[in-house]
């Protein structure tokens, strides 16, 4: 029996290996797996929880959607739409809100992050995004998400969402409570420059991270230059203790190779660090370059990337739109 499988994306522009690695990589191969049923967003209704520029927004959502279709992620064989065009969510979402209760979301430590020593300044759209989250999520009755671990908590608040309702309201498995998806390994692609840090777009430093639009000769560059340390390579994984940056470059190779760790330390061990570099640029100009090239193609045919989120809206919003029928009417609308 095949998954349900929704998962989002913010539009936040500049994706990156980490983004590839992480959560891109993993959905195209949930759907190719046999009689999986995956609808892929591109949460832009999340992306304004902070204030965004209009037209930076517009050319974000598109290259998010080509970085989708660049990846293998195909809309032949999943939904790949962006939330604003589907209005179900945010009704759905008002629903769910009367249903949710304070105590939870004031539990949510994102928020806490996100909105840092200010909280009073932050959008209320920050706070109560988790429950935007859960709409987006039991609308299409699905039955696995894919969750990094700093998003485990608000899967946990959407599962307890379900629950309240259907028990509220008395419909028994009305809403389907969702079981999270954890990537166990590589879930966490660190800076190039400081393994204690996760690579990010926001990182003043573009040698931080391998963006998903870096030609040949920038993703061997940022890799050469590539912080390791002193030590030689490690024999084993008990050698990574208090290694970050080399845990991270093996952990990059080892993803992209579909391989384990521990194989990765087997096929270099008692070589140096210029080999095993000279392998991982090879591995990723292998495996991401193919992806810009598709994205810079695909970014110049704005009509084309248009056309996939109408079609996926229209997909989406049918299956979207009849859940909100339905619990307007438990509702008592």
């Amino acid at each position: 029996m095949g998954k349900k499988i929704f998962s989002g994306v913010q539009p936040t522009g500049n994706l990156h290996l980490g983004n590839y690695i992480g959560a891109i990589k993993n959905f195209v191969e949930l759907q190719n797996q046999k009689d999986n049923n995956c609808v892929f967003c591109v949460v832009d209704l999340h992306a304004i929880t902070v204030k965004q520029d209009p037209k930076t927004l517009k050319d974000n959502i598109r290259e998010t959607t080509a970085a989708f279709l660049a990846s293998g992620i195909d809309p032949e064989k999943s939904i790949i739409f962006n939330q604003s065009l589907v209005s179900a969510h945010a009704e759905g979402s008002w629903m769910l809100g009367c249903v949710a209760r304070m105590g939870w979301l004031n539990r949510m430590t994102q928020f806490k992050e996100k909105a840092g020593k200010d909280k009073e300044k932050a959008s209320i759209g920050l706070y109560i995004y988790p429950v935007l989250m859960a709409a987006d999520i039991l609308l299409y009755d699905a039955t696995h998400v894919p969750v990094g671990e700093d998003q485990k908590q608000h899967l946990e608040l959407s599962r307890d969402i379900a629950q309240k309702f259907n028990l509220d309201f008395n419909v028994p498995n009305f809403l389907k409570v969702p079981e999270p998806l954890i990537k166990k390994n590589f879930s966490r692609i660190m800076s190039l420059k400081d393994g204690t840090k996760k690579m990010s777009k926001s990182d003043p430093s573009d040698l931080s991270r391998i963006n998903l639009t870096d030609s040949k000769e920038e993703i061997v560059n940022k890799i050469k230059k590539a912080k390791t340390d002193t030590r030689p390579f490690p024999e084993n994984e008990k050698d990574l203790n208090k290694r970050p940056e080399v845990e991270n470059l093996l952990g990059i190779y080892s993803s992209l190779n579909n391989q384990s760790l521990k194989n990765s330390i087997n096929e270099f061990a008692g070589k140096n660090f210029s080999e095993f570099k000279e392998k991982l640029s090879e591995i990723v100009v292998e495996k991401i370059y193919p992806i810009s090239k598709e994205i810079n193609k695909l970014q110049k045919d704005n009509n084309f990337i248009d056309d996939v989120l109408k079609v996926g809206s229209e997909k989406a919003g049918a299956i979207a739109s009849e859940k909100v029928k339905k619990m307007k009417e438990i509702l008592g609308f």
